[in-house]
């Protein structure tokens, strides 16, 4: 079946009728932008999903033959770019019913009081729930495919099984990534019962969800419990997960990233989280032992952290490429392009005033590094290199379908340009997750929007009207 639009609900009925294992796309014509270093960008070209994975991707692949095939549906996608999902390190998903609440935060203070000393105290399960959900599903709507949830208001078991329970019905790639919170009333039964979330949800080796454990860099916010070190580290080497490390930056986290070093509790399993502000020593010992960074450049920037400036230079002086993340809602946009523009220009502006006035070469970043960081990296630093991050034959379908030829991106000149510096989520007309259609005809899938806005709307009245506990 040759389907020359590549939104047409015929296309998706033809992809749903057959069960998600015995399925095959072929969507050819594309622009296909790999983020592979081996495949680069193919003009014109082919891509065959098979199940829930990429099989082949070329030129040429065979459509007429393909569409002789009882069990194919192929795809004309002359006119759209094919990228890979693209990858988000670090957001705290619970908070999501109240974004925007702070636009112009002040400082870390300002939020730390405002949210986590305040609304957090409050969220009950059902909360934790629907925050979480619209986070996914507003992740989906602008082309991310995996988002790691740093769930850091786990006050109960229930809280944390309302937080994956969201995940998992959205079908986003989802990392969750469990703490206890800072502030208020819980049951303390974090980091024990990472063991039981682990049996419960994260048992299989092929399934959509993983399991980290999260934490701070020091106890200057939270006290010792929350903070990084030998007992965290034990916990997360018994179970075998990664750990993702929040508020790195300044000079006492500089401090805490020698001790891990000394004591061998950094590596490739390990992200810290903003590293603003870090010194040369810092640096070096995490790119000796391979520790991935996970870069917040809007949030560093607007709320202030340390030296307010995402720290990719430090990152790629030291031999790290970074991935990138959203952070907070509450005072951000939610989605990766606005990460990539915001870094991309910073770096650059950076770059060339620290030459101004001399005769030496700014050292500029590019688009195509951004867009690396947002996928590929952004992949490895969740511990699912893998798995996706590209359009690699035998990764997971994790994949976008983008207009080239609307009016914000026509006409087609650089299509990583186009991609970084032009597209939105309007230009997203599909997205495939794990070789799933989640968002089909420029609509996510199967939403109830008017349920939603609902149950978001009685959360957040729930949340801003009670007390801090």
């Amino acid at each position: 079946m040759l389907v020359r639009d590549t939104t047409s609900d015929a296309v998706l009925t033809r992809i749903r009728r057959r069960p998600a294992d015995r399925r095959r796309i072929l969507f050819t014509g594309a622009t296909i932008v790999t983020m592979d270093p081996r495949l680069g960008v193919l003009d014109r070209g082919d891509l065959l999903v098979e199940g829930d994975s990429i099989t082949a991707v070329g030129q040429d692949l065979g459509a007429a033959e393909a569409d002789a095939r009882a069990d194919t549906v192929v795809v004309d996608a002359t006119g759209t770019i094919l990228t890979p999902g693209l990858v988000d390190t670090h957001r705290h998903a619970w908070q999501t019913q109240l974004r925007r609440i702070m636009p112009d935060v002040d400082d870390l203070g300002g939020y730390v009081m405002t949210t986590l000393a305040g609304y957090a105290t409050v969220y009950r399960p059902e909360d934790m729930y629907i925050g979480t959900r619209l986070a996914a599903l507003t992740a989906i709507d602008s082309g991310i495919t995996t988002m790691l949830d740093f769930s850091h208001n786990s006050r109960t078991r229930e809280h944390s099984d309302a937080a994956i329970q969201a995940l998992l019905g959205t079908g986003i790639r989802g990392v969750h990534a469990s703490m206890g919170p800072h502030f208020g009333a819980w049951d303390r039964q974090w980091p024990g019962d990472l063991t039981r979330l682990k049996d419960q949800y994260f048992a299989g080796d092929d399934q959509l969800l993983t399991l980290r454990l999260a934490a701070l860099a020091t106890d200057e916010i939270a006290g010792p419990a929350l903070a990084y070190g030998s007992g965290l580290a034990r916990v997360a080497r018994d179970l075998n997960v990664g750990v993702s490390v929040d508020a790195v930056f300044g000079t006492s986290s500089s401090e805490a990233v020698l001790r891990w070093a000394q004591d061998g509790l950094l590596g490739p399993e390990v992200t810290l989280i903003h590293a603003t502000g870090l010194t040369t020593e810092a640096w070096r010992a995490m790119g000796d032992t391979g520790t991935t960074v996970a870069l917040a450049p809007t949030s560093d920037a607007q709320i202030g952290l340390e030296t307010a400036i995402p720290a990719v230079d430090e990152a790629l002086s030291a031999g790290i490429r970074p991935g990138l993340s959203i952070d907070v809602e509450v005072a951000l946009a939610g989605d990766m392009f606005t990460q990539m523009r915001a870094l991309h220009t910073i770096q650059r502006m950076r770059a060339v005033n620290a030459v101004h006035g001399t005769d030496r070469q700014p050292s500029r970043i590019t688009t195509h590094d951004v867009l690396d960081f947002a996928t590929l990296q952004g992949a490895r630093t969740n511990g699912l290199a893998g798995i996706t991050g590209s359009l690699t034959p035998g990764k997971k379908a994790d994949l976008l379908v983008i207009r080239a030829e609307d009016l914000n991106n026509m006409p087609l000149n650089d299509p990583i340009g186009t991609v970084v510096l032009g597209t939105d989520a309007r230009n997203i007309s599909a997205v495939l997750i794990n070789g799933e259609p989640r968002k089909w005809n420029g609509q996510v899938l199967d939403v109830d929007l008017p349920a939603l806005r609902t149950a978001v709307r009685a959360s957040r009245s729930y949340v801003l009207n009670t007390p801090a506990a």
